[in-house]
């Protein structure tokens, strides 16, 4: 089973999505799971994991609502309040059904670089474990420090880096972002998404060249048995196409071992999110 281990549907609403502005009018409008299904099926994947795309457990409960209805969905990565008193709750709610598979808070936008090892929000993560949920890391790279001490405060805790940590691509941009992702790397408990990639760089004037340091970089440090393919659609239509994302990163894998190919398109996003 080939998966796209990253990707997000909504209903467009303005009221709901303040952070479409403008320059990001290509994605008002909705994007649904048979938007989806051609581009998944033209790529020869079989699936995805959907990801939230709100702070809202009402959005949470929806995601599944779709994943009931289309089987293309393996897998759901919502929201709940970590730092609520009665976070319990919520997490056993939604953790009854099969393909809520893990959590994930929009870490990057909270003006404290320190927030994900804030006392309220480690009290949160604290108790995933115990309902088998992974977390998803959605951070800039000034917060990589953070996502280290994070990692390794909770060393039987799945976590997933989304966006290789999101890099200054556009700029060439290499360190401290390297030294602190091989850093990450060094918990086992962390698995890394190639995705988001492209937003990160030019979007009129990027080349698949910009991206293979990046690409170099977390291949070395979590090797094939910690990464997974993710395409980041619809947000990676700013930048590109859907057939153009997964050809980045179709085209760069193929130096590799089918072995490792295999895992990184297939078998680890299976395994890190338990899906079937």
């Amino acid at each position: 089973m080939r998966l796209d281990s990253h990707q997000h549907f909504w209903k467009y609403d303005p009221a709901q999505y303040p952070w479409m502005t403008d320059k990001l009018a290509r994605l008002r409008r909705d994007y649904l799971p048979a938007d989806l299904e051609p581009l998944l099926k033209a790529a020869s994947l079989d699936g995805c994991i959907a990801v939230q795309a709100r702070q809202s457990i009402e959005e949470s409960r929806w995601l599944l609502k779709l994943a009931d209805e289309n089987p293309i969905i393996k897998g759901v990565v919502g929201w709940i309040d970590l730092r609520a008193n009665d976070v319990e709750r919520d997490l056993e709610e939604l953790a009854r059904h099969p393909k809520f598979v893990g959590v994930r808070h929009v870490a990057q936008d909270e003006p404290d670089d320190r927030f994900l090892v804030r006392e309220d929000f480690l009290r949160g993560i604290s108790k995933l474990q115990q309902f088998d949920l992974a977390y998803d890391i959605l951070i800039f790279p000034k917060q990589l420090p953070a996502a280290i001490e994070l990692v390794r405060r909770f060393p039987a805790q799945r976590f997933v880096l989304d966006h290789i940590a999101k890099p200054q691509i556009k700029d060439r941009l290499l360190e401290p972002w390297a030294t602190q992702i091989r850093e990450l790397a060094r918990s086992p408990n962390v698995f890394c998404k190639i995705s988001g990639m492209v937003t990160e760089a030019d979007w009129e004037k990027w080349s698949a060249e910009n991206f293979t340091p990046y690409l170099d970089i977390v291949a070395e440090a979590f090797t094939f048995d910690r990464l997974m393919y993710g395409s980041d659609w619809p947000v990676c239509l700013l930048a590109a196409e859907y057939n153009e994302v997964y050809g980045l990163a179709e085209k760069w894998s193929r130096q590799f071992p089918r072995e490792q190919r295999e895992r990184f398109f297939n078998q680890n996003c299976v395994a890190f999110y338990k899906v079937d």
